[in-house]
C-alpha cells in the first residue's frame, strides 16, 4: 500500500504536494461514474506501443521548387487529416534558443512551492494537479504556468526573474511566427486566404504554458496529463527526452519517441470544426514516470473569447456555429458536470 497521507521533505522543497491531494482525492466517496475498463467505448483498446508522427522539413516551404513546396504542404494538410498529430523539423527555432528556454524554465520550476504559489510570477498564472478532480482518474500530475502571450512581453510579470523574460520573449515571438505560418497553410489548402486567422488570433488570445511533471512513486496508477483534446486552432509542443506523450490512434494509445529536433504539432477542436472534421483533433494525454521528472512548452493558437466558430463550408456544415467563449463555457460546465471533457459533439447539428 502507498502511504498517500504524507509526502518526503525532499520533494516538498519545489514540487506541490502532489501525493497528498492525490490520498485525498483516493478516500473521497465517488461522486461522478468514472468508466472502469470494461466500460470504455467500444472499439477502445488499452495497450500501448509506439509509433513515429509523420516528419515535416519546413524549410521546403520556402523551396525555389514549387513542386517541393506543394508536396511540403500537402504533407502538413495529409498529416493533419490522418494523424491530427506531425512533427516537424528546420521550423526556425534554433537548437540555442530551445536548450536556454528549457534552461529558464528548469529555474523557475525549481523555485520553492510556496513561492511559486504567492510570488505572481507570469501573470500570477501557476497551477497545479487538478483542483476540479473528484476521483483519482481525473488527476493530473503536474505542475504548470499558463500564460497570455501578450503577458509574456510584459516586464512587470517577471519579478526576480529577470533571465527569463528575455529568453521567453524570443521563444514566444518564434512560436507565434510558426504556428502562423503552419495555420495559413492548412487554411490554404481548403481554399482560403493564408491569413484568415490572423484577425482573430491576436497575441492577447493566444497562450505559452511551461509543463513539469515531477517523477510519480504511483505512476502506473495515474496520469501526468488526463486524456483530453486542445480547445484550440493548433498546438505546438517543445518537449524534452523524457517522452510520456501518447495519442488514439487506430482505438489504440500508442507513444511519441522524442526527437531532439523536432517539434510536435497537433490539431485542435476548433480546427476540426472550422475544416468540417477534415482536420482531427485527436485525444492525447502523458504517462507519469516513476524515475524521471519530464518538462515541455506548449503554444496555444486561439482566437478571442467573442470569435465565431463556422465551417469553412457553409452549405455541408456538420457543427452548429458558436463562439470561443460558447465553447470553452461548455467545456467546463461539462468537466465539472461530469468529469470529462464533451467537447464537439454536443455542437453537432
Amino acid at each position: 500500500m502507498h502511504d498517500l497521507t504524507s509526502q518526503p521533505v525532499s520533494m516538498i522543497d519545489s514540487s506541490p504536494p502532489l501525493l497528498r491531494h492525490y490520498g485525498e482525492i483516493s478516500r473521497l466517496p465517488p461522486q461522478i461514474p468514472t468508466p472502469e475498463r470494461s466500460d470504455l467505448p467500444d472499439g477502445i483498446v488499452l495497450m500501448e506501443e509506439y509509433c513515429q508522427l509523420p516528419l515535416i522539413d519546413l524549410s521546403c516551404l520556402s523551396s525555389t521548387n514549387e513542386k517541393v513546396r506543394l508536396a511540403c504542404a500537402d504533407a502538413i494538410c495529409r498529416a493533419s487529416s490522418e494523424w491530427g498529430f506531425f512533427q516537424v523539423v528546420n521550423h526556425g527555432i534554433s537548437p540555442e534558443l530551445v536548450r536556454n528556454m528549457r534552461r529558464e524554465q528548469v529555474k523557475l520550476f525549481q523555485t520553492p512551492f510556496d513561492k511559486k504559489v504567492t510570488c505572481g510570477v507570469l501573470n500570477n498564472s501557476y497551477r497545479w494537479g487538478t483542483p476540479t478532480a473528484t476521483c483519482p482518474k481525473q488527476f493530473s500530475w503536474s505542475e504548470a504556468f499558463h500564460i497570455p502571450i501578450s503577458k509574456v512581453f510584459e516586464q512587470a510579470c517577471y519579478g526576480e526573474f529577470s533571465s527569463l523574460r528575455e529568453v521567453m520573449v524570443e521563444f514566444a515571438a518564434a512560436m507565434s511566427k510558426l504556428a502562423r505560418l503552419l495555420a495559413g497553410v492548412l487554411a490554404e489548402n481548403l481554399g482560403h486566404p493564408r491569413g484568415v486567422f490572423e484577425s482573430t488570433c491576436q497575441e492577447s488570445n493566444c497562450f505559452l504554458r511551461l509543463n513539469r511533471y515531477p517523477a510519480c512513486p504511483i505512476s502506473s496508477e495515474i496520469s501526468g496529463l488526463v486524456p483530453h483534446t486542445d480547445s484550440d486552432y493548433l498546438t505546438i509542443l517543445s518537449q524534452d527526452e523524457v517522452g510520456g506523450l501518447q495519442l488514439m490512434k487506430d482505438s489504440k494509445w500508442v507513444a511519441v519517441k522524442p526527437n531532439p529536433d523536432a517539434l510536435i504539432v497537433n490539431i485542435g477542436d476548433l480546427s476540426q470544426a472550422w475544416s468540417n472534421d477534415i482536420y482531427k483533433s485527436v485525444e492525447h494525454r502523458v504517462t507519469a514516470n516513476r524515475e524521471k521528472e519530464r518538462y515541455s512548452i506548449a503554444y496555444f493558437l486561439c482566437p478571442s473569447y467573442d470569435s465565431l466558430i463556422g465551417s469553412c463550408r457553409e452549405t455541408s456544415s456538420i457543427y452548429r456555429k458558436f463562439t470561443f467563449g460558447e465553447y470553452r463555457n461548455q467545456v467546463q460546465e461539462d468537466v465539472k458536470r461530469t468529469g470529462r471533457k464533451i467537447g464537439l459533439p454536443r455542437f453537432l447539428l
